[in-house]
């Protein structure tokens, strides 16, 4: 394999519930889901069931096909999706449904700009990493397929001043994830709302890592009150089996006939029957309410230790840290808890199951007043 990235040093082997055991035997608590993918956290029934059951009947067949197992994961993702949201197109990566949503941006309204907000990521392929800030130093494409420019984080002023008639599209995450769970004010997005509204641009709700529950809603754009025009979703999707999808209005799916967007995995029997059953269990088990608890419980409990504040929402938290977050994941490792950090160096990131029970935040706590203080 190349060796392009950074790896932890430990093998894992299976996993059950929210922990993860590894090749030598030890049992760590992981609070980082796989970059916030394992919504169920590790061999959930459920999941495990459906994915088993599809792959007795029929492991694949293209979107050449008509399938009930993807009909009835479209109907469930619409049934979760924001009011006018109600038409789906199955994808197999974020960075799939990005590009997707804005390649659907300028056919919609025939420009060619975009703006992005300071700090996001949308993903590494053309057009999602054209949009990403501080991309540069990866993208290695010649030149970005399109124009864009990037408004301040939470900068009403420049959301008025960038927004006019040339954009197409504004793309936006509700917490910005890698920046290190940064909840983006609601004043901003309902600006970015109201004036992409008035000049006729599209508004997309980047929800890869914020959707399918991680914020106590299944969207966080729920939480902001706000209805987006373009909404993408993937990685909690089918917990742990890739699958994305971008949802766009009715009105916007009668402009693309055969042939106008196309993808050979997309929309899988398998990664159906997985979204259908990630859904279905948030449903029964209550775990939005879940989510919402543990959250208020890790801002109650684990500003301690090496934690001096927590930002985002649900469980797409950042730990603000008073040393380099890389010193307290290192740290909590060694206690077998596992968290992610981010690209702000003193943010460590929890994106755990939604599953996530109170034994393992009061764990969180113990380990994180157990570290001692710099230079100690």
């Amino acid at each position: 394999m190349l060796p392009v990235y950074g790896q932890l040093p430990f093998v894992p082997v299976r996993g059950e519930g929210c922990d993860i055991i590894t090749s030598d035997g030890r049992r760590i608590l992981d609070l980082y889901g796989g970059h916030a993918v394992a919504a169920l956290g590790y061999g959930h029934p459920a999941l495990t069931a459906a994915i088993a059951g599809q792959a007795d009947e029929l492991v694949f067949q293209s979107n050449a096909v008509a399938l009930d197992v993807r009909a009835r994961a479209a109907e469930a993702l619409v049934d979760v999706a924001p009011d006018g949201l109600d038409r789906v197109f199955l994808v197999n990566s974020g960075a799939e449904a990005n590009e997707n949503a804005l390649r659907m941006a300028f056919r919609a309204t025939g420009r060619k700009k975009v703006l992005a907000i300071e700090h996001g990521f949308h993903g590494r392929t053309a057009a999602a990493g054209a949009v990403t800030w501080g991309s540069a130093k990866w993208y290695g494409f010649p030149s970005t397929p399109f124009d864009v420019d990037f408004i301040p984080r939470d900068d009403v002023g420049a959301a008025g001043r960038m927004i006019d008639d040339s954009i197409a599209a504004v793309i936006f995450e509700p917490v910005q994830g890698v920046a290190g769970a940064v909840d983006l004010s609601p004043a901003f997005v309902a600006a970015l709302r109201e004036r992409t509204s008035r000049h006729g641009a599209l508004l997309i709700a980047d929800e890869v890592q914020s959707g399918m529950g991680r914020s106590g809603h299944y969207f966080a754009v729920d939480r902001l009150g706000v209805v987006p025009d373009l909404l993408t979703v993937a990685k909690a999707l089918g917990g742990g089996f890739p699958c994305a999808a971008v949802l766009c209005p009715g009105a916007m799916a009668k402009d693309y006939g055969v042939g106008a967007l196309g993808t050979t995995f997309g929309g899988g029997p398998l990664a159906a029957a997985a979204i259908t059953a990630v859904i279905d269990t948030i449903r029964r088990e209550d775990l939005l309410d879940n989510v919402l608890a543990r959250e208020a419980q890790v801002r109650a409990r684990c500003c301690t230790g090496p934690v001096t504040g927590v930002t985002g929402f649900g469980l797409l938290l950042g730990l603000v840290c008073d040393r380099p977050a890389a010193q307290v994941r290192d740290e909590l490792l060694a206690r077998d808890i596992l968290v992610g950090t981010s690209s702000d160096p003193r943010v460590a990131r929890i994106l755990a199951p939604l599953t996530l029970e109170e034994r393992h935040v009061a764990k969180l706590a113990r380990a994180l007043a157990d570290i001692p203080p710099p230079n100690a």
